[in-house]
């Protein structure tokens, strides 16, 4: 069992399947000679050589284009986009050509590519580099979409998106890169669309991803000082979306909240809520809950952005309002009517 950092998870990870599979490749702005923005490609550009490790010009639309058409022509391309934020300049390629060029061809072509890259929140980088594309990339059909929470997770599903012939969105964290977790020395590879229980309870469910998930976790661990056993489900994809196990948690315990990076107005965490409360209506003793981010661009301050996601102080709120009980922690952004 070795002790990486995610980064060393994550180009673990592409070097295997590079050695495995010759029509793997990776694509990017300094990926190649400046080892990666993060450090996340370190030491492939000497090892694969400039073919198979490939600096590009900071033309995002272009080299994400390049990739589905390397795709079609049966590669299978490791896109990296410096911030999930630079994808904007290239969503048509993510959008109307790699999401939906298998229906348009009837089948023909398979868009076997991932596209991955730092997402969400930051620190002291401002509205432009902050945004948290979740529900952007979530919403169309024939994209998988697809986060982690530790070096262990980001192995194992960085591995099976790569291998998956559809294209995958990687969430990943610039914020986590460093954090250290255990990762088997042997191969393994972990399901998309496999939710896990990170904490099991009885009192009540509250679903997460990405990076969110630790914050979550160290909220229910003051939540059982209180008495309150909540269950920590991390969805790990949102496409597809692991649904029996959403709803075999919330039955069982018959309250939920939902916890993410990214705004209430449209967000997944609305399109989970609805969900569980189309299918478990009956088992539910209270309102499914959200907590996200509230709704302003990300400042830059830090003062100010550690007011704006989701917060252990507001998990707590929204924990005990599902229960019932009066909190000690202001509740505003938990729900719909207070954003």
């Amino acid at each position: 069992m070795a002790t990486l950092q995610i980064r060393e998870a994550l180009r673990r990870a592409m070097r295997e399947e590079m050695i495995r599979d010759p029509s793997v490749f990776l694509m990017g702005e300094e990926v190649a000679h400046y080892n990666g923005a993060y450090k996340v490609s370190q030491g492939m550009l000497e090892e694969f050589g400039e073919l198979r490790v490939v600096d590009t010009p900071i033309s995002e639309g272009g080299f994400a284009g390049l990739g589905v058409g390397a795709a079609m022509a049966g590669m299978r391309p490791i896109i990296e986009f410096m911030t999930w934020n630079f994808s904007f300049v290239a969503i048509d390629q993510v959008i109307n050509s790699a999401a939906k060029i298998w229906q348009m061809s009837g089948g023909q072509y398979n868009i076997p590519m991932v596209f991955r890259g730092p997402n969400g929140l930051a620190e002291n980088l401002g509205s432009q580099h902050s945004t948290a594309v979740d529900s952007i990339v979530a919403h169309f059909p024939g994209l998988k979409v697809v986060t982690y929470c530790d070096a262990h997770d980001a192995y194992g599903l960085l591995k099976s998106a790569i291998r998956d012939d559809n294209p995958v969105c990687f969430l990943e964290s610039e914020l986590t890169y460093g954090q250290k977790g255990e990762v088997p020395d042997q191969e393994f590879l972990i399901p998309l669309g496999q939710a896990k229980v990170r904490r099991p309870g009885k009192d009540l469910t509250i679903l997460s991803w990405g990076k969110q998930v630790l914050m979550v976790e160290a909220a229910a661990a003051k939540l059982a000082e209180q008495g309150i056993e909540a269950e920590v489900v991390d969805l790990r994809s949102l496409r597809p979306l692991d649904q029996e196990a959403i709803y075999a948690s919330v039955s069982r315990t018959r309250r939920c909240v939902v916890v993410h990076e990214g705004y209430l107005f449209a967000g997944v965490g609305a399109e989970i809520a609805a969900r569980v409360q189309e299918v478990c209506f009956d088992h539910l003793d209270a309102p499914v809950l959200r907590v996200a981010n509230r709704d302003i661009n990300q400042p830059y301050a830090t003062v100010l952005e550690k007011l704006v996601g989701p917060s252990i102080d507001r998990v707590l709120a929204a924990a005990h309002r599902v229960m019932g009980k009066a909190s000690p922690a202001e509740s505003t952004g938990t729900n719909a009517l207070t954003p």
